[in-house]
C-alpha cells in the first residue's frame, strides 16, 4: 500500500490532489521541473506564491 502524498503548505496535513511543477532559472536548467504537492485549498496559494517570482510553469493532477 502507498503512502498517501500530503501538501506541501506548512502546517496542512491534507492529501494532495495536486503537483504544482515550478523552476528557478537562476538554478535550474529550463527543462527541469521542480514539484511542489498541494490540495485543492492551497494550490492556487501555491500557484500564485511560484507565479509572483516568474517560477510556475504548470499545475497537474495527483496520479
Amino acid at each position: 500500500m502507498a503512502e498517501a502524498l500530503i501538501c506541501s503548505a506548512k502546517g496542512c496535513p491534507a492529501e494532495a490532489q495536486h503537483q504544482v511543477m515550478w523552476n528557478n532559472p537562476k538554478l535550474h536548467t529550463p527543462d527541469r521541473r521542480k514539484i511542489w504537492l498541494a490540495c485543492d485549498e492551497h494550490e492556487e496559494t501555491l500557484r500564485a506564491f511560484l507565479g509572483a517570482r516568474g517560477f510556475w510553469k504548470q499545475t497537474v493532477p495527483v496520479e
